[in-house]
C-alpha cells in the first residue's frame, strides 16, 4: 500500500541520529539516494533501489514551506519487529537517544492476544511503535 513514509524535523542531524539508533535496533538501514539530485536535507531508512522504482521507506526532512515542523496529534507510524528482542531494543534505543516512552513494551491484549508492541516519542514529537506478532510468550534467547 505504501511506497514511503516522511515525517518532518526540526534538526536533521539530530533526527538521523536519533533514527539510525531506533530503527537500527530493528535491523533498518539508511537509504543510499546519493546518486539522487536535490536530495540535501532528506534521510531515510528501509529500501530504496533503482531511482524509487522500489521503495518501502520511511524518510525525514524539514517542512518545505520553512514553518516549524510539528507532530500530528493521533498520527502514528507503526514498524515490524521480527522478535519481542527487537520491540525492547528500539524502545531503549529510543530513550537513550533523546526520545519519550508512550508505552513500555509488553503485550496489548486488547488489540490481540499476540500483540507485543513499544510506543516512543521522536525528539520532534512523532509517534512511533514497533510492533512483533506470532507469539504469546518471550522467545528471545
Amino acid at each position: 500500500m505504501f511506497t514511503y513514509i516522511c515525517l518532518g524535523t526540526n534538526n536533521i542531524a539530530r533526527a538521523a541520529q536519533f533514527y539510525d539508533a531506533t530503527l537500527g535496533a530493528l535491523d533498518l538501514k539508511r537509504c543510499d539516494a546519493s546518486s539522487e539530485p536535490n536530495w540535501d536535507g532528506w534521510v531515510g531508512w528501509g529500501i530504496y533501489e533503482g531511482h524509487g522504482t522500489k521503495e518501502v521507506a520511511l524518510w525525514l526532512c524539514e517542512p518545505f514551506d520553512g514553518n516549524p515542523a510539528t507532530a500530528g496529534n493521533g498520527t502514528m507510524v507503526a514498524l515490524q519487529a521480527k522478535s519481542w528482542q527487537e520491540v525492547n531494543a528500539f524502545h531503549a534505543a529510543a530513550i537513550a537517544n533523546g526520545g519519550k516512552s508512550e508505552g513500555e513494551p509488553g503485550l496489548r491484549p486488547q488489540y490481540d492476544a499476540d500483540f507485543y508492541a513499544a510506543y516512543i516519542r521522536d525528539p520532534d514529537g512523532n509517534k512511533l511503535a514497533a510492533v512483533c506478532r506470532g507469539f504469546t510468550e518471550s522467545h528471545d534467547k
